[in-house]
């Protein structure tokens, strides 16, 4: 690459192949064969270079550059000229996808940190409601409204995540576990496509009722039970076969 003309030069003779070295093993040809022709030999050499550098510039080509021209020199070499633009262009796109790997790695790595230290987490679908204050009238009953979001709950330390995705860095939305007073099952419901789904609901001292609801009644009893022990709102504590303890 030289920076002063402006221009990136591919010359065929870079993808040349290699000329046998004295000594070096033979292929185990049958002595019946006849040997090819220099113009055979020459003539191979030039497909698969030809081949090769058409790769090359299949692979320039996905950084969104306009067809490379092709330009044959006084000596009959095949090279690619690049203006100033498509290099500036190139390095452009070259420094993005760094970005974006450096992005992706650092998703990996916090969706394995994640998963590693957070006592729960999965998607739930999510919707909030407010109490109603003293003196205002009941809210409506919206039961039957399905505006239910997919959310990637995390419940970590003393707080529970919600994350558009698994992968996002940085969550939506949190909740302090000692400001939630309340967390009880929700009834079973199914929905217009036949889907049956449970859920549980945390109400903050503020008065923001979080639903949640899965079709797997065994993770929505798992965040049931997590979620009560961890605010201590368990009035009994049971043993594993559901007796009281005395």
């Amino acid at each position: 690459m030289d920076d002063s003309l402006g221009k990136i030069k591919v010359f065929q003779d870079h993808f040349q192949v290699s000329t046998p070295i004295a000594g070096s093993p033979q292929s185990n040809t049958p002595s019946s064969s006849q040997p090819r022709s220099d113009n055979s030999l020459r003539s191979n050499s030039r497909s698969r270079t030809r081949r090769k550098f058409q790769s090359a510039a299949l692979m320039l080509n996905l950084f969104n550059l306009r067809g490379l021209p092709w330009v044959t020199s006084p000596d009959g070499q095949e090279k690619v000229e690049l203006s100033a633009t498509e290099l500036g262009s190139l390095r452009s796109e070259l420094a993005d996808l760094e970005e974006r790997e450096a992005l992706l790695k650092a998703q990996l790595e916090h969706v394995d940190e994640m998963l590693r230290s957070a006592r729960l987490s999965g998607y739930l679908y999510i919707r909030t409601r407010w109490k109603p204050l003293p003196g205002e009238p009941p809210p409506i009953d919206d039961t039957d409204v399905d505006d239910w979001l997919p959310r990637f709950v995390v419940l970590h330390g003393s707080c529970i995540f919600f994350y558009l995705q698994s992968t996002d860095l940085s969550p939506q939305d949190s909740t302090l576990l000692s400001d939630i007073v309340e967390v009880e099952s929700l009834t079973s419901f199914t929905r217009e496509d036949g889907e049956t789904r449970h859920g549980f609901y945390a109400l903050t001292r503020h008065g923001l009722r979080i639903e949640c609801s899965s079709i797997s009644k065994i993770q929505v009893n798992s965040w049931l039970l997590a979620l009560q022990t961890d605010c201590k709102l368990v009035s009994d504590a049971k043993t594993p076969n559901g007796s009281t303890e005395i």
